[in-house]
């Protein structure tokens, strides 16, 4: 998508879901890298974030946008209060990893373990009573974009991995280094970046010919 269209469509979105996908295209995520960031993820003082067991199973560091840190602190404030009345209500536990939960079983309750991006409402062991929070699902977020796009009136096909390609994309228009725009996207080999660079190579629409450049025959006397 155009830089436009990607106004636009966060124009048509409100709240989390906005807040979701600002951070996907201002960070290049995947979809299900922003979702299932925990809270300790992201480093305020240094502007980053840790994506951990992104695709590949590797952690990587990309940026967190200036423009996205003071909505990001205001939302998590109000998801903290939230984690606390789970708390106090005998609850406020998140899945763990299996090793971590076995090595550290008091680490569920801590709250940056929890999930950056909570969903609504609690889910129930109806065995058990117990009660927690995952991550927001991602077909809320497919959908909200759906109806965003519709409603910013983008014809061509976009979807929330869409935002990531645009990220890509701006980056290198922008002239940021191909190999950094690889580190910040976690892509193993170079050639899957490279898919990028098609957009700097527009053939003749992106050369001015030496034609224009002569400007007009001076006037003789």
């Amino acid at each position: 998508m155009r830089r436009e269209e990607v106004r636009a469509v966060l124009g048509n979105l409100k709240g989390d879901r906005r807040l979701t996908v600002k951070l996907m295209y201002g960070s290049g995520l995947r979809l299900m890298e922003c979702l299932r960031l925990r809270v300790q993820d992201i480093d305020f003082a240094v502007h980053q974030i840790t994506v951990r067991d992104g695709k590949g199973g590797k952690d990587r560091m990309t940026m967190l946008p200036e423009s996205i840190r003071q909505p990001l602190l205001e939302h998590l404030k109000r998801i903290r209060k939230i984690h606390e009345m789970d708390l106090g209500d005998g609850f406020g536990r998140v899945s763990l990893p299996d090793a971590l939960a076995r090595k550290y079983p008091n680490a569920s309750t801590q709250w940056g373990w929890q999930f950056v991006f909570p969903q609504e409402n609690r889910w129930v062991n109806k065995r058990t009573g117990e009660q927690g929070r995952h991550h927001v699902d991602e077909s809320l977020v497919q959908r909200a974009v759906r109806d965003a796009v519709q409603r910013a009136g983008i014809v061509k096909r976009a979807t929330c991995h869409t935002f990531r390609h645009s990220f890509a994309t701006h980056l290198l228009q922008d002239g940021y280094d191909i190999r950094t725009v690889q580190e910040l996207l976690g892509h193993k080999d170079l050639k899957t970046t490279m898919v990028y660079t098609h957009v700097l190579n527009r053939g003749g629409k992106g050369v001015r010919s030496p034609a224009d450049l002569l400007g007009s025959r001076p006037k003789t006397a």
